[in-house]
């Protein structure tokens, strides 16, 4: 008996050391596997950190490519003044954004957030809250710097300084919280506003409305409170073409901004760490370059048959147009949508130019109002047709093609007033215009002192 005794006591201590160890081997590899689970949480979100600021830093790129289009499409005479509103635009902005404007986007609110005066810890996007703000401080510098184009070689530098100011801090933030800062455009809650009237929420992936319709309406309003050029009208009223000084600069800056817009579109999708987020990401690339491509062939088309030769410099705004107008839907439409928005953008652009220089006789030296705010509002409204999923020619109904129209609608609407407001305010209060001597001699040296060009 006490054999038999000594021989279950040892078997149940070593059943009982074995489950012990299972235990504990369960414990450790529970332990192992929530770990490995945080592990890999970090590492995507690390990757989706680093996605973003590489985005960021190719947005950014787009400030010198912006520089270079309006240089090589205006006389040399002007040219430092044009570099300098450039840098003006991002300096000023990106503090402006920072300490004003950021708050008043993503704050709180349905028609206009919360301020959150020099502080973004309000904000969780679930990526770092510094790299979220870079990420859209360039996206509101590239808002302000499409004026700068259309408002050339006649500005006083401090009323665009003013200017700059108040678009950053007002303009560009309230109408981007409608949106991307979740206010009433896209808002998707039961009984909200779009919901009941489109039955979906206004879509804008990367900024068609939101950034480039903006720049493009506060062009034209500033453009044509300020006056045409001297000699660009004659006694008969008709235009008369002022040749830039360098289309192979402004060739440059084009190709720069056609790269920088391989992170103004992908960027948007703020995430590559997931397979659907990889592909979200491909797709979009390649329906921003299908579109940039068709938007410069269709603007080569078109100039050749309208004017017997085709243009390099519509060409160029051409491309422009044709990555302006898939911004809004180049997450939603087929490579082959996208080829049709690039295309008809291209081919409006060309007339857009010729109505508002001919029949407004507004003066815009680049063409920022057709290719931005024309194109821009063209490609918003084309997403309601081309989606995939919801739009018109597939079968999802008129909802989304009415949220789109609406939405691009009433954002121009908010930039055009505003821009009345202040560029009319400005001129009552200090003169927008420089002298006319100091026009025709040229604002370098009158301006800036210096020249960019010495012989």
């Amino acid at each position: 008996m006490d054999k038999k005794y000594t021989t279950y006591r040892i078997v149940k201590r070593g059943l009982a050391a074995l489950l012990i160890l299972f235990l504990f081997s369960a414990k450790s590899m529970a332990q192992d596997t929530a770990d490995i689970a945080t592990t890999l949480d970090d590492l995507s979100i690390g990757l989706n950190t680093v996605w973003m600021l590489l985005a960021a830093m190719l947005v950014f790129f787009m400030q010198p490519g912006f520089a270079l289009v309006e240089a090589g499409f205006t006389r040399t005479k002007n040219t430092a003044n044009i570099l300098m509103k450039n840098f003006c635009d991002f300096s000023f902005g990106s503090i402006l954004y920072w300490a004003v404007g950021f708050g008043i986007m993503f704050g709180a609110g349905d028609f206009i957030g919360m301020p959150n005066f020099f502080n973004i810890d309000f904000h969780d996007s679930g990526l770092p809250k510094a790299g979220f703000l870079i990420f859209q401080t360039v996206f509101c510098a590239t808002a302000a710097t499409i004026v700068s184009g259309a408002m050339a070689e006649r500005t006083k530098y401090s009323m665009y300084i003013c200017y700059s100011i108040l678009v950053c801090t007002i303009v560009y933030p309230v109408s981007g919280h409608w949106t991307w800062g979740g206010g009433w455009l896209m808002n998707g809650e039961e009984g909200s506003f779009m919901m009941n009237t489109f039955g979906t929420t206004f879509h804008d992936f990367a900024g068609s409305t939101i950034v480039h319709s903006v720049g493009g309406w506060l062009a034209l309003v500033g453009a044509a409170i300020l006056g045409p050029r001297i000699g660009k009208y004659g006694k008969d009223k008709k235009s008369k073409a002022i040749p830039g000084h360098n289309l192979t600069v402004a060739s440059l800056g084009v190709f720069i901004l056609w790269f920088g817009w391989f992170g103004f579109n992908p960027g948007s999708q703020l995430a590559a760490a997931s397979e659907v987020d990889r592909n979200a990401i491909s797709s979009v690339f390649l329906t921003t370059n299908l579109a940039a491509c068709a938007g410069g062939l269709m603007t080569i088309i078109t100039s050749w048959l309208k004017y017997g030769k085709p243009s390099l410099s519509l060409t160029l705004n051409g491309i422009l147009a044709g990555l302006v107008g898939i911004t809004a839907g180049c997450d939603l439409v087929s490579p082959g949508g996208a080829v049709l928005i690039g295309g008809i953008c291209g081919t409006a652009m060309v007339f857009a130019v010729e109505f508002i220089d001919k029949v407004l006789k507004i003066d815009d030296p680049v063409g920022a109002s057709s290719v931005h705010g024309v194109c821009g509002l063209l490609g918003t409204v084309l997403t309601g047709l081309f989606a995939t999923e919801d739009g018109l020619f597939y079968g999802g109904g008129a909802g989304l093609l009415g949220a789109q129209t609406f939405g691009t609608l009433v954002v121009g609407a908010w930039a055009a007033v505003m821009g009345f407001i202040i560029f009319k305010g400005l001129d009552m209060i200090h003169g927008l215009r420089v002298p006319a001597r100091i026009e025709e001699e040229g604002l370098d040296i009158y301006e800036h002192g210096e020249s960019a060009y010495y012989s």
